[in-house]
């Protein structure tokens, strides 16, 4: 028998109302932090950063595709990676199917990585996407956009992410060694932690898979010239992770008890 409240159709109509004045208010703020968002001042790149993508070496600009935006999607797929982090594919599992509606809006949404782009083109046959990913092997972008670090920089504490600094690795959890501070807030429960588990799904270690994180980036190109125009992490990301919207709607929520989520190909059919 369930334990959740259970009404007549009057109060849930009475209940809902409630809400739904809660819910307008909420879409009227998204609504402004949107327009703040497109206030921010444009950041000019002047740095000359090489990718390597499916049409051969590419510039920051090339990856626009011909129109005047780009959002891109940090990808985290490391170098040392044997598979792209299940999280960030269920991300891509979302906008793989609407980045053709955004193309043809004058928006190229992609995704960038540090691995090899032999490695990305594999995986992507494998997920069965379209979405352009270009390599940053080698060059420094993820690093100048806070989404890729070094092993020295978990061991001095030199990670800045998400806008905040991150402890050295003798300062993190001992259950989620050299994850850090953004990490370990993220407490889902488990048998195992759930860093640990979702590294393990990539072929790597804590310390390895967290030295990439994921990210959106947004650029416009103007006059020949590319700016940066608003970046996110972590939490920052949550409304583009397209399950959690609908599971939100869903009568249990998120009902989250460890890592439930894998790759699309890896259910049991």
């Amino acid at each position: 028998m369930t334990t959740h409240t259970t009404g007549t159709r009057d109060e849930w109509l009475t209940a809902r109302l409630a809400l739904l004045d809660e819910e307008k208010e909420l879409t009227r703020r998204s609504d402004e932090l949107s327009r703040r968002r497109q206030e921010l001042p444009w950041v000019r790149i002047d740095k000359e950063y090489r990718f390597d993508t499916d049409e051969g070496s590419a510039s920051l600009a090339d990856l626009f595709r011909g129109r005047s935006q780009l959002l891109v999607y940090h990808f985290m797929f490391g170098p040392d990676y044997t598979a792209g982090c299940p999280s960030c594919s269920a991300i891509a599992d979302g906008f793989d199917g609407f980045a053709v509606h955004l193309a043809n809006h004058d928006v190229t949404l992609g995704a960038v990585s540090r691995a090899p782009l032999a490695k990305l083109q594999a995986y992507r046959q494998r997920m069965g996407w379209r979405f352009p990913w270009a390599s940053s092997f080698g060059g420094d972008f993820n690093a100048d956009f806070s989404v890729g670090f070094t092993a020295q920089q978990q061991r001095d504490g030199g990670i800045a992410y998400n806008y905040r600094s991150e402890p050295p690795m003798h300062d993190a959890s001992p259950r989620e060694p050299l994850a850090g501070a953004t990490v370990r807030e993220w407490q889902l429960l488990g048998s195992a932690p759930p860093v640990a588990q979702i590294a393990a799904m990539t072929g790597t270690d804590v310390a390895t898979y967290t030295r990439e994180r994921p990210g959106v980036s947004a650029f416009v190109l103007e006059d020949g010239v590319v700016y940066h125009t608003y970046s996110a992490y972590a939490r920052g990301l949550d409304a583009l992770w397209g399950m959690y919207q609908w599971l939100d709607r869903a009568p249990r929520g998120r009902n989250e008890h460890g890592v439930w989520w894998r790759r699309h190909d890896e259910y049991a059919r």
